[in-house]
């Protein structure tokens, strides 16, 4: 009969051998940065979701603590922050649209300010409204058929911001005439704020429009723009009256040369001159007048 094969006795002085350690909870192998294991490693830190086993372990930023071998942090300028509804180039792309329309508005803003104030100043031409008028004026184209001359014309001037005017009557006589046998007017205005174009096209283009028996006739080589208005209602009468006007714009300046005569039974004058010739010398006067009004 055979027996079981023995064990090998043990040395006396030997100590027994531990057996294989007790097996830990089944626990899923948690990542770590220390290569090597040993009790000076660090605890792991668990990731999510773990790697799979072909993929190399998420290394969070910066060095772990006990971690001889990680790389140093990489100190970089902290990014701008974003702006709302975009990323921070974006951002940045929107501010500068911003700042350049802000900008393109405000130089628009002060071109049109420029402009329109270059637009709107006075175009006067060189022209004054002096005090005294009838010192300035010539009418000498009238001192060969009214030859006794008036010695105490009227004068007026305004002088304000928005407007300079001067103005001139004068009583025209004949030789051995004791009253006035006709008047002439002169009236030079400065339009420092607004054009008077529209204005004085409207009125003295329109004349006859709106006054009855007047006659208007376009001026030609007299300012901007000139118009004659004439009116005669001898008929070849000693009664009745001769009236005519030059009417002138040069810019925001606007003048006014008048002459009337009125005719009766007593009127010791009973050949005034003709419409025409009264036309001829507003013409000339007011010619050499305005080239007065720039010196």
């Amino acid at each position: 009969m055979s027996t079981p094969p023995q064990q090998p006795a043990q040395p006396a002085d030997r100590p027994p051998q531990p057996g294989p350690p007790a097996q830990p909870p089944s626990v899923p192998p948690q990542p770590t940065a220390y290569p090597y294991p040993g009790p000076q490693s660090a605890p792991p830190v668990p990731q999510s979701p773990p790697p799979g086993p072909f993929q190399s372990p998420t290394m969070p930023a910066g060095p772990q603590p006990g971690n001889p071998y990680a790389q140093p942090p990489q100190y970089a300028p902290p990014p701008l922050p974003p702006t709302a509804g975009g990323n921070g180039a974006a951002g940045r792309a929107v501010l500068w649209a911003v700042v350049g329309a802000v900008v393109a508005s405000a130089a628009w803003a002060a071109g049109v300010f420029l402009i329109g104030a270059a637009a709107n100043a006075a175009d006067l031409r060189g022209y004054a409204a002096p005090s005294d008028l009838c010192s300035r004026a010539d009418y000498g184209s009238f001192k060969d058929e009214y030859t006794a001359s008036d010695s105490t014309p009227t004068h007026s001037s305004l002088k304000d911001r928005a407007l300079e005017e001067s103005y001139c009557s004068a009583s025209l006589k004949k030789s051995g005439s004791s009253y006035a046998d006709a008047y002439l007017s002169i009236q030079v205005d400065l339009h420092k704020k607004t054009d008077p174009a529209p204005e004085f096209t409207a009125t003295w283009k329109n004349y006859e429009a709106s006054h009855t028996g007047y006659d208007v006739g376009a001026v030609e080589g007299i300012g901007d723009e000139a118009y004659l208005v004439t009116q005669d209602t001898t008929s070849g009468t000693s009664a009745g009256s001769r009236y005519a006007t030059l009417a002138v714009r040069d810019g925001w300046v606007t003048y006014t040369m008048s002459y009337s005569a009125y005719l009766s039974s007593y009127d010791p004058d009973k050949d005034p001159p003709k419409i025409d010739e009264i036309s001829d010398w507003l013409k000339a006067d007011t010619r050499n007048t305005l080239d007065r009004l720039k010196d």
